[in-house]
């Protein structure tokens, strides 16, 4: 049985271009798990296996690899996972954080604290995670540890506490001083960094090093009553009090220690592994995880971090082979063996293990067994998605699902040859199994597929998939905006379907309001709020029986799905039923699902329906000389400009834009400042459409991004 208090699951994420992969073929290395180290710059890292990662230079996918490392004599097993930093694939960030017990965030040493990094840092404290910093790239030109730190404080508001500096920076940074130990370290670049020398700090940096140890020690004692009384005295604290009160904090996340380093140049990286160890919490050293119970949601049920309790396990990403998908799941509790049944309590049916891997990257070890603490591969279940609980059939649990985002774009997609309908159906059925961010329907209407995503990139990356990997031939229309609709007003509205057509006729009747409605009220007043639609049964005195009214509620729910303005979903609605009649011998519930529908359309025509969009946060890094060309130009695209930060002579522009204005951004920027502006995008909220522009979605897009 393996030692859970020598497991560390953690996750190296970031901004895009903070050089995570690269950390993470530096960590491949130094571990034994590989012995040449690619570069993401040659198409050739380890954990970037997929040919459109090699030819872009970005991680699109979140790759999982298990690699042993050693501290004070003792091995330790690191099951690592790198996840994308470019916001299209925030989902791979989400569902890594949902089952890693640490994360190292990166950041570059020039920026600090990017767009990308905030979303990031929001991610991972919505999941608890505990973190360290690791501020890279410190050999490049005009790096500043300390400006990355403050940013680290400010930015973030994060309590974070360095626990290295950098001995130089950009060309004359050369190692870094560890303030735990006092000592300096130096890594020979020609030994590709698996050469450290250990020296006395340098003269002329022994007083700053002194005051940031000073630093630590005062952070270290907050965190421990026992060292608050020696540091008080005036007693100096040892490296194991330090490094005791540190991991102490990160387990609670009260602390974040920072650390830096060039993983381009290999400096910093086995101390980072090493602070891996020290600070990150081991599986056992976590709370019991949460769930409830599979019949009755209320109540709650937790399963220690422990190989001998009942097995729960949570599947958080599954990956279409020929061989068989790969469901990826974390093991929470008990023992997983090859061959074994387990119930998925989501979804009450039963699976068969058939064969467990730990994975590498895309390469594959077989296990026979699998247990708490460990992130494998399943293969053999049919009926698994992420998000779902895998549990032991005789004690079923249901631990808490993950938050999806909701797509902001999309487009028609269609086969190229009709031979090829099938065919695609299936293919975007995988598609959609392995990333619950995309999703795909058929519009009667018109007679097309849509497909929707987080952005352009993300529907470009699917839409190579489908060509190249599931050899489906497509061509596509041009980007949609995902629209939404919703209302301004409260109003009520009576929905009668009535038919006599002799014989046994058809009668439903439903008199509902609709007023605007938020998530916190609906979870304030326990109403259940799925599609952002609130139900509320209002009905006293049978005037409608308790059989009919969960059609009423279905009737108007699927009637939300296509809107009132132009076919878009409606959302942030309360529905509330609040009276009717019935017949006894003619009611029925599909009568009443058609009631429930008219009552919704009518109510939401009479209460000023209005046109929503997605508006995305831009955050643009341009050269002092082209604020004004940017500005302008984002002026003209409807954006919001609600912030402008100077950062030496470049300028970080913070906007919010109307995500309908910003298609082929990209090369417009280029053009704009002779490709020296860089900038990042996230969905942030849905507004309401100015009055014209909405007029002319609603004119000239019948049929849009349903």
């Amino acid at each position: 049985m393996a030692d859970l208090g020598k497991i560390r699951n953690f996750g190296i994420c970031a901004h895009i271009d903070a050089g995570k992969t690269t950390v993470s073929e530096r960590v491949l290395y130094y571990t034994g798990k590989i012995h040449k180290m690619g570069e993401v710059h040659e198409g050739t890292a380890t954990m970037d296996y997929l040919e459109e990662e090699q030819q872009r230079g970005i991680t699109i996918t979140s790759a999982a690899t298990t690699c042993p490392w050693e501290r004070f004599g003792s091995e330790y097993t690191l099951n690592l996972i790198d996840t994308p930093g470019h916001v299209d694939f925030t989902i791979e960030v989400e569902r890594s954080m949902r089952v890693l017990d640490g994360a190292v965030v990166v950041f570059d040493g020039k920026e600090g604290v990017e767009a990308q990094s905030e979303t990031v840092w929001r991610q991972a404290d919505r999941y608890r995670v505990p973190r360290i910093c690791f501020i890279n790239k410190m050999d490049k030109l005009g790096a500043d540890f300390f400006f990355s730190y403050n940013s680290i404080l400010e930015r973030l508001g994060a309590p974070a506490v360095p626990v290295q500096i950098p001995i130089g920076a950009s060309n004359t940074f050369q190692g870094i001083v560890d303030l735990i130990t006092m000592r300096a370290f130096y890594f020979e670049t020609e030994e590709l960094g698996s050469k450290i020398t250990e020296k006395d700090i340098p003269a002329d940096l022994l007083d700053q090093a002194k005051q940031w140890r000073h630093k630590l020690e005062e952070k270290a004692a907050e965190l421990d009553d026992h060292l608050t009384e020696k540091f008080l005295m005036e007693q100096p604290l040892t490296e194991e009090e330090i490094r005791g009160a540190l991991r102490k904090g990160v387990v609670a996340e009260k602390i974040h220690p920072v650390l830096c380093g060039s993983a381009l140049r290999y400096v910093g990286v086995q101390r980072l592994l090493d602070a891996v160890v020290d600070f990150l919490p081991a599986p056992n050293e976590l709370p019991d995880v949460a769930g409830t119970d599979q019949h009755d949601k209320t109540k709650h049920l937790t399963r220690p971090h422990d190989p001998t309790a009942p097995f729960s396990g949570l599947v958080f990403k599954v990956v279409a082979d020929q061989h068989g998908d790969l469901t990826y799941t974390r093991i929470y509790s008990g023992r997983l063996d090859k061959g074994c049944r387990v119930l998925n309590s989501n979804n009450g049916k039963r699976e068969i293990v058939s064969r467990i891997y730990e994975m590498h990257a895309n390469h594959r070890i077989a296990r026979d067994s699998a247990e708490a603490g460990d992130i494998v591969a399943l293969v053999g279940l049919k009926n698994s998605i992420t998000g779902e609980t895998l549990c032991d059939q005789d004690h079923p649990i249901v631990l808490e699902r993950m938050e999806f985002p909701e797509p902001v774009i999309s487009m028609s997609i269609e086969p190229v040859s009709q031979g090829d309908k099938e065919k695609l159906a299936l293919a975007l059925q995988t598609i959609r199994r392995e990333d619950p961010s995309f999703q795909s329907h058929f519009d009667d209407e018109t007679g097309q597929t849509i497909i929707a995503g987080m952005g352009e990139l993300h529907l470009e990356i699917i839409t190579h998939k489908l060509v190249r990997d599931l050899k489906v031939p497509v061509n596509v229309g041009r980007p949609r905006v995902a629209y939404r609709e919703t209302i301004s007003t409260k109003a009520e509205a009576r929905g009668l379907h009535k038919k006599q057509t002799g014989g046994r006729g058809q009668y439903g009747d439903a008199i509902v309001t609709v007023e605007p409605f938020t998530e916190e009220q609906a979870t304030a007043e326990e109403l259940d709020f799925t599609d952002k639609i609130a139900f509320d049964n209002q009905v006293v005195q049978g005037r409608i029986p308790k059989e009919y009214i969960p059609s009423v509620e279905y009737g108007a729910r699927m009637a939300a799905k296509s809107g009132v303005l132009g076919g878009y979903p409606a959302i942030n609605i309360k529905i509330s039923l609040i009276d009717g009649s019935y017949h006894d011998v003619d009611s029925s519930q599909i009568a009443f699902e058609l009631a429930g529908s008219l009552a919704f359309k009518e109510a939401c025509k009479k209460a000023k329906p209005q046109l929503l969009e997605p508006v995305m946060k831009v955050v643009v890094t341009v050269p002092e000389e082209f604020l004004g060309a940017i500005t302008g130009d984002l002026n003209r695209r409807r954006a919001i400009i609600v912030e402008q930060e100077q950062r030496g002579n470049t300028r970080i522009v913070t906007a919010e834009a109307p995500l309908s204005e910003m298609f082929g951004y990209a090369t417009t920027i280029r053009g704009l400042t002779q490709g020296r502006a860089s900038y990042a995008m996230e969905p942030l909220a849905y507004r309401p459409v100015p009055h014209n522009i909405a007029q002319e979605v609603l004119e000239g897009e019948k049929v849009g991004a349903k």
